[in-house]
């Protein structure tokens, strides 16, 4: 039995639900790029007439806002939230299923072990994922090309782009380990939406109160759209700290797995 294989199959429809629809909202955003870009002195007053806390806490910079990158660094707010649910109710489901399901006694008495179970599945999320982030970042390249109105920096829109793969990534792993140590999870999707909705919300409130060590409390605030447009690069103390989520939550995940008993049906 490939578990792998398996979950890939498994969550195949998912995987391009979600693609699908990251793809739908990005092209129906930058569809409106053209008309802020012509009519950007409207929108700009518009926008000043917003409360400074409101426009940090939708990520709206008005400097930036008529220029394509500026735009595009403000829609994908959006986009990572959706790409966010999917990897939090990914990670949350993949291993707790087995438990909702009254499979994981039957999945055990195969030969293959915890860690292969876990190793498996884990990669079958994170292929699911890099799945829908190729695919995501190609039709968003596409449909940026559609809509400039002048040239942008190719290396700084796929850097940008590229953080809703790390993003994901995080909350695969927080889904993950939430899914070891509460794995008789009945309702996945509300873990999952509460989980990231509260991070969500508490980004909007870091961005309005300022940065500094406030911004590690949001996975979502850890790759400042101002400083890539600004030195096209990511801040090394976010990266590292997101890596670090992603590495203790995933070893925490193989330990509690491979020690923890699991009923019989």
């Amino acid at each position: 039995m490939n578990i792998y294989l398996h979950e890939l199959r498994a969550y195949r429809k998912s995987t391009m639900t979600w693609t699908c629809s990251l793809i739908a909202v990005i092209v129906l955003f930058l569809s409106l790029f053209p008309s802020v870009s012509k009519d950007f002195a409207e929108f700009s007053s518009i926008l000043e007439g917003y409360p400074e806390g409101v426009r940090k806490a939708l990520g709206i910079q008005i400097e930036t806002f008529g220029t394509l990158l500026g735009f595009y660094m403000y829609i994908f707010m959006y986009i990572t939230l959706c790409g966010a649910i999917q990897a939090m109710v990914l990670g949350t489901s993949i291993l707790s299923k087995e438990m909702r399901e009254k499979t994981a006694d039957f999945l055990l008495t195969k030969p293959v072990t915890r860690t292969k179970i876990v190793t498996s599945k884990l990669l079958a999320a994170v292929t699911s994922l890099v799945i829908t982030c190729v695919i995501y970042i190609a039709a968003a390249y596409l449909m940026a090309l559609q809509v400039k109105t002048v040239d942008f920096d190719v290396s700084t829109f796929l850097l940008i782009s590229f953080t809703l793969l790390f993003i994901q990534l995080m909350f695969l792993a927080i889904g993950f380990i939430i899914s070891v140590v509460f794995s008789k999870i009945k309702a996945v999707l509300s873990v999952s939406l509460g989980t990231v909705f509260a991070f969500f919300v508490i980004g909007m409130i870091v961005a309005v109160d300022g940065e500094g060590v406030k911004r590690y409390f949001s996975p979502f605030k850890y790759f400042s759209g101002k400083y890539m447009l600004e030195h096209a690069s990511y801040e090394a103390s976010y990266v590292n700290a997101a890596l670090a989520i992603i590495v203790v939550s995933i070893a925490a995940s193989y330990i509690i797995y491979t020690k923890k008993d699991v009923h019989a049906v």
